[in-house]
C-alpha cells in the first residue's frame, strides 16, 4: 500500500508490518525518519504480514487497505500501531473507531471488513512476503535486499539509509 504513485526515480522500500504487532509499533519511529529524510524519492509501501497469533492481524490489514482506499493510509497505519493494546484488547470496533477519529468513512470501513473487499490484498502480500522468506514483522525489503527487524530494530535505520543512498546515487 502506498498513498501515491511512485516517483519515477524514486527508492522502494517494502515494509512487511502486522498491525497488531509492537514490535512493529516500534519500528515507526523509524519509518518517520526515513519518511522525513527522503521525502518522495522514498517510496515506502506497507505490507502486510498478519501473524497467526494475532487474533485481529488480519482484520487490521484490511482496513488499512480501506484507509488508503479512501486516502489516508499512513496516519491510520499510525494510528492503529499507537494502540496495538487497545486492538488487542477491542478488536474490529477499534478499527472502526480510529478510521471515525481520523474523518474517515466508519461506516464504510464496517461495511469493508463485513464484505471482505480487502482479503485479496492481504492474502497477496503475504503470499509473496511468504516466497521471499518473511516469517515475522517488521521486515523491510529494499534493493533486493531483506532486513528482519523482528528481533531487533538495532541499526536497521542506518543501513536502510546507506542502502537508499547508494541506489538513489546509481539513480542519477
Amino acid at each position: 500500500m502506498s498513498d501515491s504513485s511512485p516517483v519515477p526515480s524514486a527508492v522502494v522500500l517494502d515494509v512487511w508490518c502486522e498491525l497488531q504487532c509492537p514490535d512493529c509499533r516500534s519500528a515507526l519511529d523509524d519509518i518517520r525518519a526515513l519518511r522525513a529524510r527522503y521525502g518522495d524519492r522514498l517510496d515506502v509501501r506497507l505490507r502486510h504480514f498478519p501473524l497467526e497469533k494475532h487474533e485481529h492481524a488480519f482484520a487490521a490489514a484490511q482496513a488499512a487497505e480501506e484507509a488508503a482506499e479512501q486516502g489516508q493510509a499512513w496516519a491510520y497505519v499510525e494510528a492503529v500501531l499507537g494502540r496495538v493494546e487497545e486492538l488487542s484488547r477491542a478488536g474490529e470496533p477499534f478499527l472502526v473507531e480510529a478510521a471515525r477519529e481520523l474523518g474517515l468513512d466508519a461506516e464504510e470501513f464496517d461495511t469493508a471488513l463485513i464484505d471482505g473487499r480487502h482479503i485479496l490484498i492481504v492474502d497477496a502480500d503475504q503470499a509473496e512476503g511468504k516466497a521471499i522468506g518473511v516469517t515475522g514483522t517488521p521486515t523491510y525489503v529494499i534493493g533486493g535486499e531483506r532486513l528482519d527487524g523482528g528481533k531487533s530494530q538495532e541499526g536497521l535505520r542506518e543501513r536502510i539509509e546507506e542502502i537508499a543512498d547508494r541506489l538513489l546515487a546509481e539513480n542519477t
